[in-house]
């Protein structure tokens, strides 16, 4: 269940990132190359999907970007990505019951140039749908770069949600790459880079 999840990860907040860490987690830094590749601007206002305790936004300001959202279910996660000081603003949101709100506003559609969907799409945790929500808050033009697990790749709703939402016109896919994701684990994953049209 949903509380079940925020549960678990308010439990693993302060040893989420030794554990990932410990077993070689790649799939930040690979997510790293393809945004960097695709969003120029330093100063490009992104929103850090599923931002947990900020791993992500560490790899975001190391590459030089300086303007964070992060939003996560979590409590503990974001109490953890807090007390990194890297991000403008934290909100907590369910995904898989838009929309995504502020203070109980919704977030205005393409309000970011850019986002990153990093470790967020998982057995139990976020589901497919959450896509539309997730374009809906990047701008046309800006970027969405998703990273994740082989595992639920191949379960094969994401990628069936991406194909719909290319179809529609709302993305155009520019990338999906294969490669390591937790290597301590024999574990691959996927990158996948996007368009807002």
């Amino acid at each position: 269940t949903d509380d079940e999840t925020r549960q678990h990860y308010d439990d693993w907040a302060k040893t989420y990132d030794w554990e990932l860490t410990d077993n070689g987690y790649a799939t930040p830094t690979r997510s790293r190359e393809a945004f960097v590749g695709l969003v120029v601007d330093r100063n490009a206002e992104i929103l850090d999907v599923g931002c947990g305790t900020g791993l992500f936004g560490r790899q975001l300001t190391d590459a030089g970007y300086s303007v964070i959202d992060g939003c996560d279910y979590s409590t503990g996660m974001l109490a953890e990505a807090d007390a990194t000081g890297l991000y403008r603003s934290l909100f907590e949101v369910n995904l898989n019951q838009p929309p995504m709100e502020i203070d109980g506003e919704p977030v205005a559609s393409g309000r970011y140039d850019a986002a990153a969907v990093v470790g967020v799409f998982s057995f139990g945790h976020v589901e497919a749908d959450a896509m539309d929500e997730i374009a809906r808050v990047v701008r046309p033009g800006g970027v969405v770069v998703i990273g994740l697990n082989e595992k639920f790749w191949n379960e094969g709703s994401l990628a069936a949600k991406i194909d719909a939402l290319e179809a529609a016109g709302t993305v155009t896919v520019l990338d999906r790459s294969q490669g390591d994701h937790l290597p301590g684990t024999g574990l691959a994953g996927w990158v996948i880079s996007l368009r807002v049209t």
